[in-house]
């Protein structure tokens, strides 16, 4: 708890305790994308008077209409919320004078160099500052690298001439959004959070408690935002070692999906991760470039987690030229070859798109001379190109998914895994499948079509090559 001088520094704030513990506190969510509107529906649902704030007037006008873009957050949910007026979604930065928390969850991609591109906080700090006022919390989602609270966004707010910790509150909780978890939701999965003071902390923590029951506090902000990039630079390195196997299990003439279901049968000490064309999302392919980064602020080198993220952009790659000796095996090359991916979302029964493998996985295949289509059923419209990889940008619109469609391919590619595609369905008519994903487990009638990553190229294809 805040100390007497503390107190008496932030007497506005601590009147924002009541107004949190009767329900009269006014939240506005700035940025409306897979984290700010289950974050900003989550605290309407709760009673709460809540803004919805983003510069996208497409995602503003659709929940104005009462429809939701995001798979997580029902329309009807979003309807009632906006029809009773306890989620209002707009444009307008003037709203934030009226409110008295402000979240902001806005995207925090990397340059073409790995290097943080921090414009939307910056721009979302600018739009906070000239309307902030005393006795107003201001609390930072987006995952970013240790250092970000205090060294962007605090500078900006205080140039205003209110100081942080004394005139208005300030903290970092990282978000922790899984994409299509129905378990685990922005209203019931635990919560982290540092203040740059403790009453900061504690003010966004007994707000936060509304909303999901467990909220663990630390000690600054810092340390907060290195608690998210811990967690997911976790996934990134564990993902990376079983990529990495994979692709000796390959050589060595050994299923790792066999291995791993193996390994996972011991109670203790192992924690299963399976390999894939790559990693995608918003956190995974960008977190450990955002720490390592910062790192070389401190002249330190983050050399394993760089390792790691280089395993698994090497994915693709590999995805790619496992092609290639498929399709050689049936006398055939990837130039001129027709190729159908199946799904192009970054992980199985998701709608999100964000950097997933298939745009490079595809992009790769283009510049071999393949001509490529899609199928996925969550994901309408995808693009690809305009990099370095593709120059010139090609969008695609995902194709009916017919026998027909299948037969006249020369490869299918899974890269997704969704659980709605009728796998023996898709092997008995397509001429040859690549699984990056072992979606084809459980299949045995045309085997011999089925070329997966992490296990040995199959027999029939050694005795064609030969």
């Amino acid at each position: 708890m805040p100390d007497d001088k503390e107190k008496l520094a932030c007497e506005d704030c601590l009147h924002l305790q009541d107004k949190i513990d009767d329900g009269s506190a006014r939240v506005c969510v700035i940025g409306l994308g897979y984290v700010g509107l289950p974050l900003a529906v989550g605290f309407a649902r709760r009673g709460y008077k809540v803004v919805g704030l983003d510069i996208d007037e497409r995602k503003v006008a659709s929940l104005a209409e009462g429809q939701s873009y995001i798979q997580d957050v029902e329309s009807e949910a979003v309807a009632a919320l906006v029809a009773s007026g306890s989620l209002h979604p707009t444009t307008d930065y003037e709203t934030l004078r009226e409110v008295d928390i402000i979240f902001i969850c806005v995207p925090t991609p990397f340059d073409a160099m790995k290097a943080p591109d921090l414009a939307f906080i910056h721009s979302a700090a600018e739009g906070i500052a000239p309307r902030l006022r005393k006795g107003q919390l201001v609390v930072l989602q987006s995952t970013t690298f240790p250092g970000t609270t205090e060294e962007v966004v605090q500078p900006i707010l205080e140039a205003t001439g209110l100081k942080a910790g004394r005139d208005f509150c300030l903290a970092f909780s990282p978000e922790r959004i899984d994409p299509g978890n129905k378990t685990y939701t922005a209203e019931n999965t635990p919560k982290v959070v540092g203040g740059l003071t403790p009453l900061c902390a504690q003010l966004a923590a007994s707000l936060l408690e509304r909303l999901t029951p467990k909220i663990h506090i630390v000690s600054t902000p810092r340390a907060a935002e290195m608690t998210k990039l811990l967690e997911n630079i976790f996934r990134s390195v564990n993902i990376a070692l079983v990529n990495e196997l994979a692709l000796l299990s390959e050589r060595m003439g050994i299923d790792i999906w066999e291995v791993v279901e193996a390994a996972s049968t011991k109670p203790f000490g192992f924690m299963p991760f399976y390999p894939g064309p790559g990693v995608g999302g918003h956190c995974i392919p960008v977190d450990p470039y955002y720490l390592s980064w910062k790192a070389r602020e401190f002249d330190f080198y983050t050399k394993f987690i760089e390792l790691a993220a280089e395993v698994n952009q090497s994915m693709p790659y590999h995805v790619v030229e496992r092609l290639g000796q498929a399709l050689g095996a049936r006398g055939k090359t990837l130039n001129g070859a027709r190729a159908l991916v199946l799904g192009v979302a970054f992980k199985r029964d998701i709608d999100d798109a964000r950097n997933s493998p298939a745009e490079r996985v595809i992009e790769l295949m283009l510049n071999a001379g393949a001509r490529v289509a899609y199928n996925d059923p969550y994901v309408p419209h995808f693009s690809v190109g305009q990099d370095v990889f593709h120059r010139q940008k090609i969008a695609f619109e995902s194709q009916e998914l017919t026998p027909e469609l299948l037969a006249e391919q020369d490869v299918v590619i899974v890269l997704s895994g969704h659980r709605v595609y009728d796998y023996r369905w898709i092997v008995e008519h397509a001429p040859l499948v690549l699984d990056t994903v072992n979606a084809t487990k459980q299949i045995a009638q045309g085997r011999d079509k089925i070329v997966r990553i992490g296990e040995p190229f199959p027999s029939a294809y050694h005795g064609a090559r030969q």
